[in-house]
């Protein structure tokens, strides 16, 4: 975990608050959002870059967790998702997409850490990282149709173009570049090795340039914030509970059951984020869900993090 991961909270509000500042110029304000698709490009195409496809066919050497984890990441997690978002947000259609887009993408970076501070099987986690990413990428927009249609904020052929220039673009890129540089392993390691901190710092000069385009729109609708924090809660403890009940059942080793437990619970709000700033550039409050998830979400995980290591050490306990 470099320096820029370790700090990504405090990168990410202190983007904010450079933005909101930035914004009250008015030469920065009107064109602070043409730099915003760019740098989201960029970032997406580092992180596809970072995939190791090769990895996702050992995800399913362990089927019984790859399954399980599948099934709770893209069937029980958007259903729950769903139901939290009309029983809390069904007034706030754009709180209601935002908390959506937060919630159906399983994170692919940072639960690896809370994975191994917990003392779970970081290598079976890392093997259903590639896994989960392929997924969200093909899943996300048929769950903004599904879930998100009738509030009226979802316009089809706007989500179809912003699908392709946002993810599939730089996706192809990167998978181009892997190909001129199969022949060169050692080459290619070190240029992804040297660019692995980009993603951060690409993603937080976005969020500063969408904070100085729109700031004076999202301060004049802050007190609507308060009003995701409780499902954002919920989601967790609800989550969490599930997940380890379906451990139980299942009959994994404490490990797996951690492992389990983060791959289900952590989101990926940079890719929900890249997106919501593309398909719905009129939607700021949307791109604020997707900021203040990660504010809420990683004291959460350290939490759970501790937590977790009490349970185990309570088991080891009662069995000797």
């Amino acid at each position: 975990m470099n320096l820029f991961e370790k700090f990504y909270t405090l990168i990410i509000f202190l983007a904010v608050i450079f933005g909101l500042g930035l914004g009250q110029v008015e030469l920065i304000r009107t064109n602070a959002e043409n730099f915003i698709v760019p740098l989201l490009v960029a970032m997406l195409y580092i992180t596809f870059l970072q995939i190791p496809h090769e990895e996702i066919r050992k995800a399913f050497k362990n089927r019984k967790f790859t399954y399980t984890s599948i099934i709770i990441n893209f069937v029980w997690t958007p259903i729950l998702a769903w139901l939290l978002a009309l029983l809390f947000l069904g007034d706030y259609p754009a709180l209601y997409i935002g908390f959506i887009m937060l919630m159906v993408t399983p994170c692919t970076d940072w639960y690896l850490i809370f994975t191994g501070l917990a003392k779970g099987n970081v290598a079976l986690s890392m093997a259903i990282l590639p896994l989960n990413l392929i997924l969200q990428v093909i899943l996300l927009p048929i769950y903004l149709l599904m879930f998100g249609e009738t509030t009226g904020v979802i316009e089809l052929a706007f989500l179809v173009e912003s699908f392709l220039i946002v993810l599939f673009i730089p996706l192809f890129l990167a998978m181009l570049t892997k190909r001129l540089l199969r022949n060169q392993e050692q080459f290619s390691e070190n240029l992804i090795a040297k660019l692995s901190l980009f993603p951060i710092i690409f993603l937080s000069l976005a969020i500063l340039a969408m904070f100085a385009s729109q700031g004076q729109l999202l301060l004049d609708h802050l007190d609507l914030m308060w009003k995701i924090t409780i499902p954002i809660l919920l989601f967790f403890i609800v989550n969490f509970i599930f997940g380890q009940k379906v451990g139980q059942l299942m009959g994994f080793p404490n490990s797996d059951k951690v492992s389990l437990s983060f791959t289900t619970l952590a989101r990926n709000s940079p890719i929900a984020l890249a997106i919501a700033m593309t398909a719905f550039p009129d939607q700021p409050l949307i791109a604020l869900t997707l900021v203040i998830g990660p504010l809420l979400e990683l004291p959460i995980l350290a939490i759970i993090s501790q937590l977790l290591l009490f349970i185990s050490s309570e088991r080891i306990r009662d069995n000797t």
